[in-house]
């Protein structure tokens, strides 16, 4: 029998804030078999009871030193076979942006990528990031493993991936640095799963809360679910989620069969 994948990654802008949007309830509905969620902004003591003791779901998070900042988390029906918590580089670790959880089918990691719009810095830290983890998955790969990479990217990678290209082309998060790193990391050996089954513009995954920017689908293409070659013949369909509200992203979805 095919073992069947309905996996969802959505920045969720806090965990606590979500419960009050609905979060628990899209949990509760049994629908996906591993919701991925990024920018948890909860330290372990602080996850709520009911989301600790989910009857469904094994759960692990990942919490950033800062509190009320970052984190990753997993919501998983089968049980992993090992969670690994850390890149292996302290000030990447203590930002809490990596998940790494084994299956029998696959590894998957569920990473928040840095922001680089707050300063030069904050730029410089991104785009090591990038390199780092781009060498983490490159071993594995190299290793045969199959690879399932979600999470926020925080760049578009092309001009359809967001609404207004040429006025954000010197803002970071459409930079030619960034961009072409998700060149780089396609030419390496992954897929955009996403752009397997669209290639059209106006498919966005973030807009801006202050612009009200949803109302009008002004927004960029900031969440990615990629897979590793070998995983082309399992994708069965990707997807962006935007009915579903609560953040100012929405879910993408991927669907693998085995």
């Amino acid at each position: 029998m095919p073992n069947n994948y309905n996996i969802i990654s959505w920045n969720i802008n806090g965990l606590r804030a979500s419960l009050n949007k609905g979060f628990l309830e899209l949990l509760l509905a049994q629908k996906f078999d591993i919701i991925c969620v990024q920018e948890t902004k909860v330290s372990p003591d602080k996850i709520p009871r009911e989301i600790k003791n989910l009857p469904v779901y094994h759960t692990c998070f990942v919490s950033a030193e800062r509190k009320g900042y970052s984190g990753v988390g997993v919501f998983s029906k089968e049980k992993p076979l090992s969670v690994i918590t850390e890149i292996g580089i302290e000030k990447f670790d203590r930002e809490g942006r990596f998940l790494r959880v084994d299956y029998r089918d696959f590894i998957l990691m569920n990473i928040y990528f840095p922001n680089g719009k707050a300063s030069q810095e904050r730029l410089n830290y991104k785009m090591a990031f990038y390199s780092v983890f781009q060498d983490y998955v490159n071993a594995l790969k190299e290793e045969g493993k199959k690879l399932v990479i979600c999470g926020d990217v925080n760049t578009a990678h092309k001009e359809i991936d967001l609404a207004r290209p040429k006025e954000n082309e010197g803002i970071s998060g459409f930079l030619p640095e960034e961009r072409a790193w998700i060149d780089e990391f396609l030419a390496a050996g992954y897929l955009d799963t996403f752009r397997m089954f669209n290639p059209e513009g106006g498919n966005y995954s973030w807009w801006s809360v202050r612009t009200r920017a949803r109302e009008r689908n002004v927004g960029w293409r900031l969440d990615y679910f990629f897979v590793s070659l070998n995983l082309k013949k399992n994708v069965k369909a990707a997807s962006i989620l935007s009915e579903i509200i609560g953040s100012d992203h929405c879910p993408v979805g991927l669907k693998l069969e085995f």
